[in-house]
């Protein structure tokens, strides 16, 4: 028995007319007839009385009846479901994250849900590698990467923002006092800093900036994790390291304070990955969400270049914004 038979069964029973049954169906009438045929031998039993003038169901085409249409019924719930199920994976947009995002990814994520309707976000961790490698593949729609980006074929990097380090310093030691830290007063406190290749832009961003500030740091144990790290700067050997600052924002750490570093300031971007080409609906919404959680102000650009004391951009550097009626971000170039 299949279904199509009982459709077809269904169509006739309800117009009581082959003619019209295939026009409903759009089937020539003898393609009905012939189903319906083959239905009856596999029943044992006519379904339908049938003249020249009338059409009419018989004792075992009422007891078919109910249950062809219950069959049908389910049929299209099962349909419905898979749909459901298809059109909720289009609306989910797999996302790549950095470790450190802090409140910055609760702000993303707070935007996607306030402008994205049904969409949802799948996180997913790994290296930078490995993140820029599924973007290419399309197995992420797209993966926040922190550090200057050069242009790569197949792909965009969307400018987002720059994240200031702090200074985590013990909370006995004299600098914690000071609301700054100058980078050149940590000159002889070993630096607790991951090994280049875990976080090459992180750890040439620090190194770079204290060369600039005049020494090269001491260095010190190597960064573990979170927990380990301050927990020894704490309450162990002085020592310090850098958090991004929305995520020291959030981090518990008992015997440890984190405090700005000027001459230089150091300040990581962080770029929003995405393949070439117009993105669908659900990727436009993160795109815009990671735009308002970057804020109103205009965006530093590549070149890691501030906006000037009273928020403006300086000659030469681009601004950028999510385009709302368009696929990616708005750019001009400040003369």
């Amino acid at each position: 028995m299949e279904l199509r038979q009982l459709r077809y069964f269904l169509t006739v029973a309800e117009e009581l007319h082959f003619g019209r049954a295939a026009e409903r169906l759009h089937i020539v009438q003898s393609a009905v007839s012939q189903q319906l045929r083959r239905l009856e031998r596999e029943l044992g039993a006519e379904l339908f009385t049938r003249t020249t003038r009338v059409v009419r169901l018989t004792e075992a085409g009422d007891r078919l009846l109910p249950y062809a249409r219950e069959m049908l019924a389910l049929q299209a719930r099962a349909r419905e479901a898979v749909d459901d199920l298809r059109a909720q994976g289009a609306a989910t947009v797999r996302l790549g994250t950095s470790t450190g995002l802090g409140a910055r990814l609760d702000a993303v994520l707070t935007a996607f849900g306030r402008g994205a309707g049904p969409a949802q976000v799948e996180l997913v961790t790994g290296s930078v590698e490995q993140r820029l490698a599924q973007v290419r593949t399309g197995d992420l729609d797209a993966a926040l990467l922190r550090g200057e980006r050069t242009p790569e074929p197949g792909l965009e990097f969307l400018p987002l923002w720059q994240d200031a380090l702090v200074a985590a310093l013990p909370a006995r030691h004299e600098l914690a006092a000071r609301e700054t830290v100058e980078l050149a007063r940590l000159a002889e406190l070993p630096l607790r800093l991951a090994p280049r290749s875990r976080n090459p832009a992180l750890h040439d961003l620090v190194t770079r900036s204290c060369r600039a500030a005049g020494f090269t740091p001491v260095p010190g144990p190597e960064f573990t994790n979170d927990q380990d790290t301050l927990a020894a700067i704490g309450h162990g050997r002085p020592s310090w390291t850098v958090f991004y600052a929305p995520y020291a924002n959030q981090l518990p750490a008992s015997g440890v304070v984190f405090r700005p570093l000027s001459g230089p300031s150091p300040t990581m971007p962080t770029y929003l990955a995405v393949r070439d080409g117009p993105p669908r609906a659900a990727l436009r919404a993160l795109i815009e969400a990671c735009h308002e959680a970057a804020g109103a102000a205009p965006v530093q650009d590549q070149a890691g270049r501030a906006p000037g004391a009273d928020g403006s951009l300086l000659p030469g550097q681009l601004a950028s914004w999510p385009d709302r009626d368009g696929p990616a971000v708005r750019q001009v170039r400040v003369t």
